[in-house]
């Protein structure tokens, strides 16, 4: 029996806390309201002032081979019933979890960002780099945010000596390190902001998305993006194929120069002794003929190889099936409705901060009140 209303005591100081809390809010509700409106009217303001921004998207099926195929389909199996199985483990296939890396890689957005594209207002293409280094003026919401909240990494930026490097995406030497200067690393992160690249492992397919304050130009840098990727993905996975197959071509070409000589030296001698019939001149002959002999075997055994090793490159190369190609928005992409919902929401969320921290400190001061009595 005391269990018991030892129990209903605490349900009801439960009920009594939350009705406490309640009425905290209904008395402060005048004020809650008004920190609302005025976090509603910073956000029309800040939504009204920051540049719209369009998406442009493109979604792809990656083809895997044959060899692949079964554990693909077993993977599509798998994740129906809430596994997840690595496609790319155990096969040569490159797994599309990948993919969102090499967007991401700065020798993808250092070529992303040289490339001309059309910009509203010039009449010649301009890359990335040359449109905002030269051209871009940035709005007046992030000049504010840069000489406020900014204002101390843009002083720590000038300080810091800016490394010697050139505004191109070819690497002569391929295993020296990329050294980028200060405005290739912010345009790189402006791009990997604004350039996403999502897997979809239950279904197969992936997307590409990129925003921009203009819509033509996030279509094309869309597509830009989407050869690319494509470009990088293929020789990823070629690369063995390409290496074998190379090797086998010069040793092709040098046993076909070698076969051409023993067969031109074995016409040769054969023309010079036909009435010859002493047995030196035969086993001359015969040496020819074997000389010949071995080099045609070496050469017709190469010349298969050649033909496998293209065949095995045409079977590595990736194909994509584009489902949804890149179209210019007509659209924007609703973020400035979501600016202002984000700061509606961080009005109300700041006042019932506000009321609960005030009314706990209340408390807090009280009970120390009565300590020190």
């Amino acid at each position: 029996m005391t269990d018991e209303l030892k129990n209903n005591t605490t349900v009801a100081d439960d009920e009594i806390d939350l009705i406490a809390l309640a009425k905290t809010l209904w008395n402060k509700r005048r004020f809650i309201l008004i920190t609302v409106g005025i976090f509603f009217c910073i956000g029309i303001a800040v939504a009204l002032l920051t540049p719209k921004e369009y998406t442009a998207s493109s979604t792809m099926v990656p083809q895997v081979s044959d060899g692949s195929s079964k554990l693909g389909n077993l993977s599509s199996l798998a994740a129906m019933a809430g596994f997840n199985l690595d496609v790319g483990k155990g096969t040569t296939e490159l797994s599309p979890f990948v993919y969102p890396q090499i967007v991401q890689s700065v020798p993808f957005q250092l070529e992303l960002m040289n490339t001309p594209f059309s910009f509203q207002g010039h009449k010649q293409p301009l890359s990335i780099y040359s449109y905002f280094t030269e051209y871009h003026k940035p709005g007046f919401l992030a000049t504010v945010k840069k000489y406020t909240i900014g204002l101390p990494f843009a002083v720590l930026g000038a300080l810091k000596s800016d490394p010697p490097s050139t505004n191109t995406a070819e690497v002569k030497d391929a295993n020296a390190p990329i050294a980028l200067s200060r405005e290739q690393e912010e345009i790189r992160k402006m791009l990997s902001e604004n350039v996403a690249l999502e897997t979809n492992d239950k279904e197969g397919y992936i997307t590409l998305r990129v925003n921009s304050f203009d819509p033509r130009l996030a279509a094309q840098v869309a597509q830009k993006a989407q050869q690319l990727l494509q470009q990088y993905i293929t020789t990823l996975k070629i690369e063995k194929a390409s290496a074998q197959l190379e090797f086998i071509e010069e040793r092709y070409t040098d046993n076909k120069q070698e076969f051409e000589a023993a067969q031109a030296a074995l016409a040769e001698f054969r023309d010079r002794n036909k009435n010859v019939s002493s047995a030196r001149a035969r086993t001359q002959e015969e040496r020819l003929q074997s000389d010949y002999q071995l080099a045609f075997n070496v050469y017709s055994e190469l010349a298969q190889q050649l033909e496998q090793a293209r065949i095995k490159v045409k079977e590595d190369t990736p194909v994509f099936s584009i489902l949804k190609p890149v179209t210019v928005p007509l659209e924007d992409n609703g973020s400035g409705l979501m600016t202002l919902v984000i700061w509606t929401f961080m009005g109300a969320v700041v006042a019932i901060a506000w009321v609960f921290g005030k009314a706990f400190l209340g408390t807090i001061k009280e009970k120390w009140n009565e300590e020190q009595a």
